[in-house]
């Protein structure tokens, strides 16, 4: 019972990624009908957001301390950060140790902005173009930006620590009733579930219960009928494209401390995304948040030392048989709409 209940929580710290990059695939997909192969490239942004974003708070000069010499009796020069000089010593500490969740400050401008000068500067050129050259198109920007971040941050992972608090271990295993260090589970996985759980209820409650997402709504239903109606919806499906990296690229940030960032991540997570999606049904945003926790326990449940001793290799290709099985029976995936992607 207790390997189960540790296969379940990898599952949802999986499925989380997943949800979370597949939502921001399916918001795409269903306002503005374009297959973005350069969101997983979003998503490993994000993460540098919180590279960068540590970097910036740990940026220091040189200063003479007294108190300390070099073994010649001269006093020695020393790396202060500039924000122990701006705030003081324990304050800066606690910014330099808190980085990473206090990044997402930094990364939703960024990546909106991001969002916005894809959408406007490439992305909607190829709005009324087949599929396949919007794959083409924004897996080309995916590789020019993962080149880019292998140019500036190298090719080796960074690590990106998460604050001490949420260092180590929870023995989640006593809350249940098990005995004490049955199931251990680190605390930052756990932080991670339920960031997307807040996030995706976030996107969800802003799409349904305000004035701007049921225009958006209606929009993605009947795009022509809402433009006779006077309202200007590309402006709005713009936004709703910065929202969508914006989405993707928070989750880059918090998932540093659990994967370092590098400059492939984003292919890690792309492919697999997109089975995601289709396995929730294209255009679905509940299907892909579904699909994304499903495939997460199913690969977790694959990866267990029993099953693979039985049948090696099925972790990596579970998946693809769940989505080929799926597929089959449900061609339009678990939630998929009628007409979407079946011309």
């Amino acid at each position: 019972m207790d390997q189960i209940i540790v296969q379940i929580l990898n599952g949802l710290d999986k499925g989380s990624a997943y949800a979370l990059i597949a939502l921001g695939l399916t918001l795409i997909f269903g306002t503005l009908g374009v297959v973005n192969f350069a969101h997983g490239a979003l998503f490993m942004l994000g993460a540098f957001c919180a590279v960068i974003f540590n970097r910036l708070l740990s940026l220091s000069h040189k200063v003479v301390d007294e108190s300390r010499t070099d073994f010649l009796g001269n006093p020695m020069q020393v790396d202060v950060p500039y924000v122990h000089e701006w705030f003081g010593q324990a304050a800066g500490d606690a910014l330099i140790n808190w980085s990473v969740p206090l990044s997402i400050l930094f990364a939703i401008p960024v990546m909106l902005l991001v969002g916005v000068i894809m959408e406007r500067g490439l992305i909607k050129h190829f709005y009324k173009r087949p599929h396949a050259d919007q794959i083409l198109v924004t897996f080309g920007l995916a590789i020019v930006l993962q080149e880019i971040i292998k140019y500036f941050f190298g090719a080796n992972p960074i690590q990106t620590p998460a604050p001490d608090a949420f260092r180590g271990s929870l023995d989640f295993g006593v809350w249940l009733g098990f005995d004490p260090l049955t199931i251990m589970y680190p605390y930052w996985r756990l932080v991670y579930f339920f960031f997307a759980a807040i996030i995706i209820a976030g996107v969800f409650a802003f799409l349904q219960f305000t004035t701007f997402g049921m225009v958006v709504r209606a929009g993605m239903a009947d795009r022509e009928t809402v433009g006779l109606l006077g309202i200007d919806i590309d402006k709005r499906f713009t936004f709703m494209f910065g929202l969508a990296a914006a989405v993707a690229g928070i989750a880059g940030v918090m998932y540093a401390p659990i994967v370092a960032p590098n400059y492939h991540m984003g292919m890690d997570f792309l492919v697999l995304s997109f089975v995601v999606v289709v396995v929730g049904g294209m255009g679905s945003l509940p299907g892909a948040v579904a699909a994304g926790f499903l495939l997460g326990i199913l690969e977790s449940f694959a990866s267990m030392p029993a099953v693979t001793q039985f049948l090696p290799g099925i972790n990596q290709i579970i998946i693809y048989l769940v989505a080929i099985i799926v597929l089959l029976t449900r061609p339009r995936g678990l939630m998929g709409r009628k007409g979407v992607m079946e011309e």
